[in-house]
């Protein structure tokens, strides 16, 4: 097949498309990625030959058989030492080459994780902590204060954070000059490229002090208490998250603090059901009050209790709405409605008047 059409390019392609043509189809069919072996020997001999100038110029005038004319059988993209072709690489690899390291070498070599550097911020930052936390449905009523005790990463007491003893000089980490990172050199068959990791000397700081904290031995943080108070808005609904900024793990030295995630939920209510921020809930009637109409007292989650008139020919399963009587609604003004179910109560038993009452009802008609 020919090597432009295995990369996928014309014959006219740069050195540059030719490049990264190369870089995403070895992306694509490497073995260690679950490629194919065969596809990925015949991509990196075409492109054995195209990176190449003067190997390039003779397969456009010669074709494949150039190398036997021009007496060369070698061609590493990435200059390897053994000589060679990419097969004797592939089959015969030693303790120079790390197989194992080919996803770093797509990720830094080829960029394709975009070669990333992990920062003094990244490693210095705490981490966030979520909790659940239980209310009634009484108290989504009105803002809410409640206090919380966490056991979490506080900042030591005894250094302040500064993960040395007090009174203790800070210096420049030897190894990484104040970098926080080291960098390594590592070498696979498609060749060496430098990765960067964090400096295991100073843990990323970048900083050492002469003598370490003798509470929390250089780390600049402890686990301890903190209690904590939540403040938790009018209206908020079940599984509802509230964040609180800088009130997570304690980030080390001087790092900043990660977050508290509140998850709400809220207890169920033996009279009200909620939907959305209205309130639903059902109530008895007499028959007497259903045919004649009547006002009833009404229950609300305040506590209070309100009159709701029954409109005569009320049939069971009528719904009535009160207005303003739901959940505060959440971040802005105004409440919901509730919404109130009538239900007409039959008795399983009855008085003698009340037999002689309803016979002559029935007489009547009714």
């Amino acid at each position: 097949m020919d090597y432009y059409e295995i990369l996928g390019i014309t014959k006219s392609a740069s050195q540059d498309e030719i490049k990264k043509s190369f870089h995403k189809l070895a992306h694509k069919y490497h073995p260690d990625k679950g490629g194919d072996e065969k596809k990925f020997k015949e991509i990196n001999e075409a492109y054995q030959v195209l990176s190449d100038a003067k190997k390039r110029q003779q397969y456009d005038q010669f074709g494949k058989g150039f190398e036997n004319m021009a007496g060369n059988g070698q061609g590493n993209p990435f200059g390897s030492a053994q000589g060679g072709d990419f097969n004797w690489a592939w089959q015969n690899s030693n303790q120079d080459f790390a197989f194992e390291d080919l996803g770093d070498v797509f990720e830094n070599l080829f960029s394709f994780g975009g070669g990333r550097r992990a920062t003094k911020k990244d490693v210095r930052k705490g981490k966030d902590i979520q909790v659940d936390l239980e209310i009634s449905l009484e108290e989504t009523l009105k803002q809410t204060l409640r206090k919380i005790t966490l056991n979490k990463i506080i900042t030591c007491h005894r250094c302040h954070g500064t993960g040395g003893e007090p009174q203790t000089k800070i210096n420049e980490c030897f190894s990484c000059r104040g970098s926080g990172q080291v960098q390594q050199i590592k070498k696979t068959i498609l060749g060496s490229y430098t990765s960067f990791t964090v400096c295991p000397e100073c843990k990323g700081e970048g900083t050492k002090p002469e003598k370490l904290c003798n509470v929390c031995r250089g780390e600049s943080r402890i686990k301890g208490e903190e209690t904590i108070e939540v403040s938790i808005p009018a209206g908020i609904d079940n599984n509802q998250a509230i964040e609180i900024e800088g009130k997570g793990d304690a980030g080390k030295k001087g790092g900043r603090s990660g977050n508290l995630y509140v998850r709400i939920f809220i207890k169920e209510h033996p009279v009200f059901k909620r939907k959305e921020d209205d309130l639903y809930v059902s109530s008895q009637i007499t028959y007497s009050q259903a045919i004649l109409g009547a006002e009833i007292e009404m229950p609300t989650l305040e506590g209070t209790k309100i009159l709701l008139t029954v409109p005569q020919g009320t049939e069971s399963g009528k719904v009535l709405r009160i207005s303003g009587k739901g959940i505060p609604h959440f971040g802005s003004y105004g409440r919901g409605n509730m919404f109130v179910e009538l239900i007409i109560k039959t008795p399983k038993k009855i008085t003698k008047e009340q037999r002689k009452a309803l016979d002559q009802l029935k007489k009547e008609g009714l």
